[in-house]
């Protein structure tokens, strides 16, 4: 094969790579408004009256969560692909930096959501007599998985005639033990998940800003790889564990956030070794 044609693959191959990078950029901008409907169609369980201003990171907490992720990797993926060195100074390093911390501000706090969201559904108390006894009153909601709510009703309850009652100790919703049990253990997968990737993106963050001076060097670069290693394969179980138990859309997102980052990755190695490669042999 020629040069010329060699050439002509490897530039079609490459135009290939980023138009999937960038397809699963703007899949992961879409889950933006599929979690903001999973939210808004559980709040309206949740809180009756609407949500207090206090509680809105908890009832909103996946699509508040998910945009500020967007964000935060367009700027991991200007800083580690699409701007040069020498771009990555006074306003735009000022922009990127703010918009940045502007991100962490809801990751954390939404990280905090998880948590606090996880110890909100572990928070439940015995429901004194028979399922349809209370259906009769018509005030109840029955959970039947996570973030899904229906009114208990005359048909509905009579799966429940034989089955353990917990209630949320503050709302009027009701559900087997076995299906709260199951709730509680996602709500830890989203909150071990959260905490993870809180700390994946914080080790990325001192990397680019090492890298920024040249000073990320390659034992630091291992050292780093190993820790994100054991996060990244805490996230693949995490993910592992809501397809099995069924949440496809978290199963989804998850799968296109660890290749999203995987890109992100790619971008900080290569960018590594070139500004490796430039720098003077001592």
């Amino acid at each position: 094969m020629s040069e010329v044609a060699t050439a002509g693959l490897a530039n079609h191959r490459y135009t290939l790579f980023r138009v999937f990078k960038y397809t699963v950029y703007l899949l992961l901008a879409y889950n933006v408004y599929a979690f903001f409907v999973e939210n808004h169609t559980a709040a309206g369980s949740v809180f009756a009256g609407g949500p207090q201003l206090g509680r809105v990171i908890e009832a909103y907490n996946d699509s508040i969560d998910t945009l500020a992720w967007v964000l935060l990797l367009l700027v991991f993926e200007l800083e580690t692909f699409v701007l040069s060195d020498d771009r990555i100074r006074g306003w735009v390093k000022w922009s990127l930096n703010a918009v940045s911390a502007f991100c962490y501000l809801f990751i954390v706090y939404s990280c905090y959501g998880y948590i606090a969201e996880m110890l909100y559904l572990t928070d439940l108390a015995a429901v004194p007599g028979r399922a349809c006894d209370l259906a009769v009153a018509g005030d109840w909601q029955l959970v039947v998985g996570e973030n899904d709510y229906v009114p208990l009703t005359a048909e509905n309850c009579i799966a429940l005639a034989d089955a353990p009652l917990l209630r949320l100790a503050d709302v009027q919703i009701l559900g087997s033990a076995a299906t709260w049990s199951g709730i509680e253990w996602l709500a830890w997968a989203d909150a071990i998940n959260a905490c993870a990737w809180l700390l994946v993106v914080f080790i990325l963050a001192f990397e680019v800003r090492l890298q920024l001076r040249h000073q990320l060097s390659g034992r630091t670069m291992r050292y780093s790889q190993v820790v994100k290693a054991v996060l990244y394969f805490t996230l693949f179980l995490c993910a592992i564990y809501w397809g099995v138990s069924g949440s496809l859309l978290d199963f989804w997102d998850a799968f296109l956030w660890l290749v999203a980052f995987f890109f992100i990755e790619m971008n900080l190695f290569q960018w590594q070794a070139e500004t490796s490669e430039a720098l003077p042999s001592k």
